[in-house]
């Protein structure tokens, strides 16, 4: 039996994310609330594989080595992510890493992660790391498209569409749940989309 693989990632709802402190948004563009921690910290309940590109690795040290714990980076559930195992997929990042439990796998992300959705015990997670989730998808290795939307329209400060790089594909509604009143989570089964 092979693992769930969930590409989970936030998004505006002109389809762009946040990283940490952007600009004057903040994370989570300021709209988070205790329904979306509370919910974001269950998530991260079980025992989980998280799997990363270098760069979204890179993104998420420098950010945790900058903040301070009464900072959004710091929230209890960014806190439970980094106690799980990680795989960084990487032909350039080297150790040490400053991850509790994070391994460098180099090598193509689809063989890596085909691998280890094979060999893992446990549901892998990808929080980010876009380009490699786009390969991933277009590979059928995503099970599961977990979009979190934020009630903010970023047009003009928008960067890094979160779905733009991706090829098309059609999507299976799974889930889905309101927080905090704006935030919509949405979750899909992704299928490549096959032109007639």
């Amino acid at each position: 039996m092979t693992a769930t693989y969930t590409f989970d990632v936030f998004s505006s709802l002109d389809g762009y994310g946040s990283y940490g402190d952007d600009g004057d948004w903040g994370g989570y563009w300021g709209k988070q609330g205790p329904e979306l921690l509370e919910h974001r910290l269950a998530s991260f309940d079980a025992p989980q594989r998280m799997v990363f590109g270098a760069t979204t690795f890179r993104q998420f040290v420098a950010m945790l080595a900058a903040s301070t714990d009464e900072s959004d980076v710091r929230d209890p559930w960014v806190t439970r992510m980094r106690s799980m195992p990680a795989t960084v997929v990487s032909s350039t990042l080297e150790g040490p890493l400053d991850w509790p439990d994070a391994t460098v796998v180099p090598g193509d992300a689809v063989d890596v992660v085909a691998r280890l959705k094979e060999e893992s015990d446990v549901p892998l997670r990808s929080h980010g790391s876009l380009s490699l989730n786009w390969a991933l998808m277009a590979a059928g290795l995503v099970d599961r498209l977990q979009v979190t939307i934020f009630p903010v329209v970023t047009g003009r400060t928008g960067t890094d569409p979160v779905l733009g790089g991706a090829a098309d594909f059609d999507l299976q509604l799974l889930e889905r749940r309101s927080l905090d009143g704006g935030i919509q989570e949405l979750v899909y089964r992704p299928t490549l989309h096959i032109s007639r």
